[in-house]
């Protein structure tokens, strides 16, 4: 990443960092015994820092103390987010009833119990949503989907594709959830498995560390296995990334086309942070397409679903992709659906189909609220005659 793009981003995201978790320690060092107050404190501190302090000794030192630091922010974030939505919710209602009182006057003279129940119910609905959220994560559900390309795909009447996004693989996600995520797709009996970016969590070494490789030589699938990079591979190294995918049996298309059985085309998009991390551009779709006949179905692989219109201009069939994680943490699913035009599931565009995976693992903490963890299983039906 260019260096002034990374001090300005990093910056801002400590700096809101710091101000959300300012604001949630204020709150709750008020409704703490005064005995307690400083122990409370510093296992707050010890928390908001943990996930920065693990994600940097990683880098250096992968160990059970990296691991439980990383374990520990992680799920922190998770509190953090729905303790702030509770506790500006709560602020909010504070402020409105002073311009417009409507919290019964019974209430307001009780202070000490108002605190003391609002402290109770704004904690035991964290609690439930991050515990919640948790369990979530464990459900890989596979989705289902019959789509029929107008072409011909050689002597080909159909293909089984399996896709995943969004993996993840690293502290959070190690070996088991690969192996959890790999049975299931094995079991699909696919032709083809096709991973639509961010497969590697940033920093390889907890991958390696794991082994999670051993998991991943496991994978099935007639024609291959293919994959891409995201922007999280960029993150952690993507040539270190690539390398151990490659070795591990997953073909990476980096702005690359593969001709399959002389029937059909995947091509493989660099992700669009490229830029951010490498200073180089990305190559056009349309040079991807210079030498591929478009008589035949293609297959698009691209991490983040933007400008879909793209595809359709040049003739794709099918378009794969992820990243959006649909928000991940409820309610920002809201916000993404005002970003992306299509943030989750399927759409057709004239004769472009598209599908945006919500993703099989996650990013940050081990919890997903309003979408369930996905794997996607497509029959791409072509015509025989």
């Amino acid at each position: 990443m260019r260096t002034t793009q990374a001090i300005t981003f990093f910056t801002i995201v400590f700096i809101v960092y710091g101000i959300i978790n300012y604001y949630i320690i204020r709150k709750i060092i008020s409704v703490i015994p005064d005995n307690y107050k400083n122990l409370s404190l510093i296992i707050l501190l010890f928390l908001i820092l943990s996930y920065i302090i693990g994600r940097i000794l990683e880098n250096y030192w992968v160990s059970y103390l990296s691991d439980f630091l990383v374990w520990c922010g992680s799920f922190w974030i998770a509190i953090m987010f729905y303790l702030f939505l509770c506790l500006i919710v709560v602020d909010i209602a504070r402020i409105v009833n002073n311009i417009i009182p409507f919290i019964p006057s019974a209430i307001i003279k009780n202070p000490l119990n108002v605190k003391k129940y609002l402290t109770i119910s704004i904690g035991s609905l964290v609690l439930i949503l991050v515990v919640g959220g948790f369990f979530t994560t464990k459900i890989i559900n596979v989705r289902y989907y019959e789509i029929s390309i107008n072409k011909k795909a050689g002597d080909l009447k159909s293909l089984n594709i399996v896709m995943a996004s969004d993996l993840h693989l690293g502290t959070i996600n190690g070996k088991k959830f690969a192996y959890k995520v790999i049975d299931k797709i094995n079991k699909l009996n696919p032709d083809i498995i096709l991973f639509a970016g961010d497969i590697i969590d940033e920093d390889i070494k907890p991958v390696l560390k794991d082994n999670v490789g051993e998991a991943l030589y496991k994978l099935r699938a007639k024609y291959g296995i293919y994959g891409i990079t995201g922007n999280h591979e960029y993150m952690g190294g993507v040539d270190n990334a690539v390398r151990y995918l490659n070795e591990h049996k997953i073909k990476m298309l980096l702005d690359s086309v593969a001709f399959i059985n002389n029937s059909f085309y995947i091509i493989g998009r660099k992700d669009r942070s490229v830029i951010r991390f490498t200073n180089t551009q990305r190559k056009e779709l349309s040079a991807l397409l210079k030498d591929v006949n478009n008589s035949l179905p293609i297959i698009l692989l691209d991490h983040q679903p933007f400008h879909l219109e793209e595809a359709e201009k040049y003739g794709i069939d099918l378009q794969l992709s992820g990243h959006t994680h649909y928000g991940q943490l409820w309610p920002l699913n809201l916000i993404i659906k005002k970003i992306y035009e299509l943030p989750w599931g399927y759409k057709i565009r004239g004769n472009t189909h598209y599908y945006v995976s919500c993703g099989a693992g996650g990013w940050g903490p081990p919890v997903r609220l309003g979408s369930l963890p996905e794997i996607v299983n497509i029959k791409l039906n072509f015509i025989t005659n």
